[in-house]
């Protein structure tokens, strides 16, 4: 049993920290702006990143 959870935390922290980041950029463009655009930035851009590195260390 305790392969499970240590299982599930490799596998699923990284898309649940990106969700959340993009969650969070995602609500503070809606929100306002000035800071709240760098927030959104910030959060929005943070999936992209990760979908750019996860695509190029896969061909590596």
């Amino acid at each position: 049993m305790s392969k499970m959870p240590s299982s599930f935390r490799r596998v699923w922290t990284i898309p649940i920290l990106v969700a959340i980041a993009s969650l969070v950029g995602l609500v503070s463009a809606l929100l306002g702006d000035g800071v709240l655009d760098w927030i959104s930035w910030i959060g929005l851009g943070a999936a992209v990143v990760v979908l750019a590195w996860a695509l190029v260390a896969r061909r590596t």
